[in-house]
Formats: structure tokens, sequence, C-alpha cells
């Protein structure tokens, strides 16, 4: 063989030896030019402190674990729904509960967390639209506030903040899907959905936790309205919603009578019963959480067990005055005496002690008993307690902070929080706010909302046809049973 050719040879198997080489060199190179742009960024926009970056990052931390829990409430009020109403409408329910906070998450991406956050405009937000502003948290390391100016509190990344108001807004609306139950058409509950989470709640968000006039109602140097977890925001805001819906929809085919109202009991009260264990174990996600900090952990632990405290009170109250009152210690009055003493507790759960905390479930099991019963009695059917637990207490909840609240930085942070309660010789100073506040959302839902059922009862009806009522929504809605196969109740 020829020396040219041999040469060849030997330079090709060369090359083969160092082509693979050559091919991992190449994409290391464009990793390393990569990371080390990204840690030229980081190190220009991060904070320069190493501590502000680890307090940053577990605040985030604690803020998602919180968003998650109150997410999984979606369970719970699936759960407890559905195990409230009748059989042949369990799947309607489930699929209510499930798809509404998918919607929500649509509305309130694409502008409801702008009108509610969004600029400084005393009523209502008009910036951030898609989430399309300029963060204000630290943890960027800017030192200016973005367009959400009014989340200046806290100092969690911009997405952060939007998922934990996000599953808040989502609960607004389920809240309304118990009262509705087993009636109203699948469509034109998913079109008022996505009015009140999109448009609606963060209107009158935007009043309390936004910076609008509730916020700052009496000056600089005023008390303002307080609600530090949702009592009125959350809870009032959906139970208004569902008052009006409630009674725009009329009650079930044969609630109602000449010779009185006809008991409808719910099918399942085991997952009934979970489904308020869940909504019970979320609702340390929806109070400690508001906190959007760890701090020291004094602030989160005092928060956790005002809001267990009532919602034990509330429990227990429930049971007796139910048992007292109706003869039996109903089940549903039970469950629904721990949501009332949670929701109760959620406007003030940072601003009471926790004998006070007591006194508030104590107070709002007791008025969810006599609030069902009397909702009842004016013939506006609610199969699952929606309207009292989540309006009147939470109306009731709102009242407790111009009562009981320990006055600013007494247990929450220095020199932050509403004024002395009336009880604790406040007077009326922080009283007057809160009525005020109560008052402006109830007339602002009430109205708002009457017009969006009016106009969703003429562009696409309201309820479902009678036959279809009778035989379930079920099979009318969905095509399909919850309990295929078994027995199934008239």
């Amino acid at each position: 063989m020829s020396k040219p050719i041999i040469s060849r040879l030997t330079s090709l198997k060369r090359r083969k030896r160092l082509s693979p080489a050559w091919q991992v060199c190449l994409p290391l190179s464009a990793i390393v030019l990569l990371f080390w742009s990204v840690a030229a960024v980081a190190q220009d926009a991060a904070p320069s402190d190493p501590t502000a970056i680890l307090t940053v990052g577990l605040d985030t931390v604690w803020v998602l674990i919180c968003a998650f829990l109150v997410f999984f409430m979606n369970a719970g009020f699936c759960m407890l729904e559905t195990g409230f109403c009748r059989q042949k409408n369990a799947v309607n329910i489930l699929a209510k509960n499930l798809i509404v906070f998918a919607l929500a998450s649509i509305a309130y991406w694409a502008i409801g967390f702008g009108l509610m956050f969004g600029g400084e405009n005393a009523f209502i937000g008009t910036t951030g639209w898609f989430l399309g502003g300029a963060d204000n948290s630290p943890a960027i390391g800017k030192d200016y506030q973005g367009v959400f100016g009014a989340l200046d509190w806290t100092g969690v990344p911009l997405f952060a903040k939007f998922l934990f108001q996000l599953v808040f807004a989502g609960t607004a609306a389920t809240i309304v899907s118990g009262a509705v139950a087993e009636r109203i058409k699948f469509v034109s509950f998913l079109i008022f959905s996505l009015i009140l989470t999109g448009i609606l709640y963060p209107i009158t968000g935007h009043w309390i936790w936004g910076g609008g006039w509730l916020a700052k109602f009496g000056g600089d140097a005023g008390p303002g309205f307080w609600d530090f977890a949702g009592s009125t925001v959350v809870h009032s805001v959906g139970g208004w919603a569902a008052l009006v819906g409630a009674a725009f929809l009329g009650p079930r085919l044969g609630r109602y009578s000449a010779a009185g109202a006809t008991a409808m009991p719910g099918h399942n009260m085991s997952i009934a019963t979970l489904g308020c264990l869940i909504l019970w174990l979320g609702w340390f996600g929806f109070n400690p959480g508001s906190t959007m900090g760890v701090g020291d952990g004094s602030a989160i632990s005092h928060i956790a067990l005002t809001t267990n405290m009532a919602a034990a009170f509330g429990g227990v109250a429930a049971t007796f005055t139910a048992w007292f009152y109706l003869g039996k210690p109903d089940l549903s009055m039970i469950v629904n005496g721990i949501l009332a003493g949670l929701v109760g507790v959620t406007a003030s759960c940072a601003f009471v002690s926790v004998p006070w905390a007591g006194v508030i479930g104590l107070i709002a099991g007791v008025i969810v008993v006599f609030a069902v019963t009397n909702i009842d009695r004016m013939k506006i059917d609610d199969p699952v307690g929606a309207i009292s637990v989540h309006c009147v207490c939470g109306v009731w909840g709102t009242l407790a902070v111009g009562l009981f609240a320990e006055g600013p930085g007494k247990l929450y942070k220095e020199g932050l929080g509403p004024a002395r309660g009336l009880v604790l010789g406040g007077g009326l100073t922080q009283m007057i706010p809160q009525v005020v506040g109560i008052l402006a959302v109830a007339a602002f839902t009430l109205v708002t909302t009457a017009v969006v059922w009016t106009v969703i009862k003429v562009v696409a009806g309201l309820r479902v046809p009678e036959e279809e009522e009778l035989k379930g929504l079920d099979i009318g809605e969905h095509g399909m049973e919850a309990y295929s196969g078994f027995l199934k109740e008239a």
C-alpha cells in the first residue's frame, strides 16, 4: 500500500477518534456561555444581602404552600355540596365545582387581578392586564413599585402574589355553586362565574385589598376598613351573589307547599363531612397565608390558633343550638357550624386574642342555625346553607373586627391593624368603617349580580326544564350518572 493512502487512512482514524470529543465540547461550550450570562444578570438583579434572598425564598415557599392549601379547598366544596344534595345531581355539582376554578384562572389572569390591584384609583384598578406589569418585589432587586403598587406590603414575586389571590377569587365563585344547586343551567352558571371572578369580585376587592377607598376610609389618619383574610372580600361577596341567584332561580320543585317545607336530605353525609374537614384544613392556608410572609413565625402561629379555636367553638355551639332548637344534634348543622366559625374569624384572625376568637366562633355557630332556618322560612332555597355560612357569618365576622380587635400592632405587625374594638374600650372608631364597608359591598354586589342574573336569564335562561329537574341534572345536563349501576333514589 502506498504511503499517501496509509497517510489518509491514519488521518481518517484520528478524526474519528477526535470527533466525539468535539461533539461534546460544542454543547458544553454553549451551556457555559448561557450560565455565564444568566449568572451575570442574576448578579445585577438580585439583592446583595444573602439573608434578604433567603427571606424572600422562604416567604415565597410559604405563600405558595398556602395557595396550594386554599386550592385544595375546591375539593372540600365538591364533597360538601355533593353530599348535601341529592344523588341525581351529583355529577352536575362536581362538574360545576371543578370547572369554576379553571374559568376563574383565565378570567382573573386576563382582567381580574388588574382590576383588583392595578394602579392607585380609589374605585377600580386600571392597569396590569394579563399580569403585564412590573413587579414591585425586592426579590428581583428593584427599588420602585410596579403597576401593582397595592401589593407593596409583601416582598414575594408577582407570580406568587397572583396565585395566592387567584385561589381566593375561585373560592368566591364556588360559594355560589351550592346555593343554586339542583336547578341551574350549567352554561348559565359558567357565564356568571366568569363575570363574578373577572369583574365583580375584583372591584370590591380593590376597595379593600387594592388600596381603594374603603382601605383608606377616614383619610391617612383614619382607621380604614379591615378584613384580614376575606370575611367580606371573599365570603360575603360570594354569599350576597348566592342570595340573589337563589332568589332569581326560585326553590327546587316540591321544596315548599301550603303545608310548609319538604325535606330534601343530602344523599351522602360521609363525603359532606369529609368536605368539611378538607375545608377546615384549607383554612390553615386561607388565614395564616394572608400574612404573605413567614416572619419570625409568631404571627402565622397565632392566626392558625385563632382560626382553629373559632372553628371548634363554632362546631360545638351549632351542635347544642340545633339540639335544643331542632330537637336533634343535626350533622349538617355541625358541619355548617364549623364553617361558620371559620368564616366568622377570617376578618379578625390576626387582630384578636385566642379567647375572643373562641367567642367569635361560638356566636357564629349559634347564628348559622337560626340563619338556615329563617332563610328557609323566607322560601329561599339554599340546599347547602351557603348563604347562612358565608353571607350572614361573613357580615358577623367583619363586625367582630370592630368589637374585639386589640389595636394596631398589639398582635400583628408593629403599627399595623385596626383600631381597638368597642368591647375593649375603643369606642366606635373601628366599628363605623366596618359597617360602612359591609353596606357598600352588599349594595354593590346585590345590584350588580341582580343585573347579571337578569341578563343571563333573558339571553340563556337560568333554570333547567321541569322534566329535567325531576329526572336529575346529571342525565339532562351531562348524560351520565355519578353512581352508575346502583339503585337510584327518587
